[in-house]
């Protein structure tokens, strides 16, 4: 199988390579390709794969590296889509816009959300189009945050043969699985409920020989200190919320704490991966066999710092946390199981359609609900109605979702406008205004989409 990775230069490339040589799913892909539109961040990976290889001992699959996207796609059977549209600094803008008006600055929640998704949409829309004029049999798995937003956007263009994927769901429910005494096998999602929209969501449900351990999960402090999501949240709070939110939901049930601890700090997230990248990648490039190590130091720092502003008194993050991984594991999942190497079929929480999965949501919307994959795709399972509070959470964020994509797919601005002022973050009219206003003037690429004159 050819595989190609849009976005070939991204820092986590090296987690899918690791994982191709060796595991599970070890001579899954015969050729891997890297495409990106950075030559420097494409030596830098290609060194880094080279040596890990080398080190390692083992090996793996054929590594190519494209700045030409037709070249890329050609003869590809798999895609994995992960670009990030004015990098590192383009995320700090996502921030500070959103910061310096006293709201969260967060890339994929809120404001910043908005903002990212309007820049990635578009490229990601013509990735899409070149992949049904040259390989119009290939699936494309889209890692590009936003997770949910993206790929609505592609739906219309790809049809089945795009689906989303984000490791955090699928995270929280066999941490809190293992929490609980009951491991989930590897694929397999027996007796979970889980609904909501991509970092928005809840664990609802966690059965176990016919038995619901989540009350009993939600009722045990110890137990809940023991991973991540479990000392993010107040145990009294989980347990009168009667499930586990997704670790993203800190954002909404915690705001004012959350944009204080960020504005508290000396950098944003965005600024400290800008600093670290901008000294990292010609290093990489220029570090021979030494490569994957500094890759490795640099990938441990970072996820050190992973929502570091929702921890405190020093608090560090578990090993399991730092050992990376993730997103690869998911993705390859997803890939064994379409090209038939799981023949009963895999079961993750994905980002998919609707089609009736999370009653009270549009059958056309795509949620982050459990799923089956088979050759034939992502299948989603029937979940039960949220409650009322968190359905209507889920339905006003998924209106501001499918503006922002109206606004990036079909260039109105004022649909932009509508989003920012909708969020439930934002909720004002005059906030959402200076948020476009802010955006438009750190990209003015921005101003070239809009079609409607606003």
């Amino acid at each position: 199988m050819r595989l190609m990775i849009a976005g070939g230069g991204g820092f986590r490339v090296p987690l899918v390579y690791r994982a191709l040589t060796a595991g599970p799913f070890a001579g899954l892909v015969r050729e891997l390709v890297l495409f990106d539109v950075d030559p420097l961040r494409l030596a830098a990976m290609e060194a880094v794969l080279a040596s890990m290889g080398a080190a390692a001992g083992a090996s793996g699959p054929d590594v190519s590296t494209t700045t030409s996207l037709a070249e890329g796609l050609h003869g590809t059977d798999m895609v994995f889509a992960a670009i990030r549209p004015g990098g590192t600094a383009g995320r700090t803008a996502d921030e500070r816009v959103a910061l310096r008006l006293g709201l969260l600055g967060q890339e994929t929640t809120g404001a910043g959300g908005i903002s990212y998704a309007l820049r990635s949409i578009p490229g990601m829309l013509e990735l899409a189009r070149e992949m049904k004029q040259r390989c119009p049999e290939a699936w494309l798995v889209n890692f590009t945050n936003p997770a949910g937003m993206v790929t609505e956007a592609l739906v219309p263009v790809l049809g089945d043969r795009v689906i989303g994927i984000c490791d955090s769901a699928g995270g929280l429910v066999h941490r809190a699985a293992r929490a609980a005494g009951a491991p989930l096998p590897e694929g397999r999602l027996d007796g979970v409920g889980y609904y909501g929209l991509n970092h928005l969501g809840w664990l609802y449900r966690l059965e176990s020989g016919g038995k619901d351990l989540l009350p009993g999960l939600l009722a045990d402090a110890g137990a809940l200190s023991g991973f991540e999501e479990g000392r993010l949240f107040r145990q009294p709070f989980l347990q009168s919320l009667g499930c586990l939110p997704n670790e993203y939901l800190y954002y909404y049930y915690d705001t004012e704490r959350a944009v204080t601890a960020i504005r508290a700090m000396r950098q944003t997230r965005g600024e400290s991966i800008h600093e670290q990248q901008a000294g990292l990648y010609p290093a990489l490039a220029a570090a021979g066999p030494r490569a994957y190590e500094l890759w490795d130091a640099a990938r441990r720092s970072r996820e050190e710092g992973y929502l570091a502003e929702a921890r405190t008194g020093g608090e560090q993050r578990d090993e399991d946390d730092l050992a990376g991984g993730g997103y690869e594991r998911v993705a390859l999942g997803v890939m064994r199981a379409l090209t038939g190497g799981r023949a009963a079929g895999v079961e993750l929480i994905l980002n998919t359609p609707n089609a009736g999965a999370v009653p009270g949501l549009p059958a056309d919307a795509v949620v982050e609900v459990p799923c089956v994959v088979t050759p034939d795709g992502a299948v989603p399972l029937p979940q039960d109605r949220p409650a009322p509070a968190q359905l209507a959470l889920m339905q006003r964020v998924k209106e501001v979702e499918r503006l922002t994509v109206s606004a990036a797919v079909q260039g109105r601005r004022d649909d932009a406008r509508r989003a920012f002022t909708l969020h439930p973050l934002i909720d004002s009219v005059e906030l959402g205004a200076e948020l476009l206003a802010g955006y438009e003037a750190s990209f003015p690429a921005l101003r070239q989409l809009w079609r409607d004159g606003a």
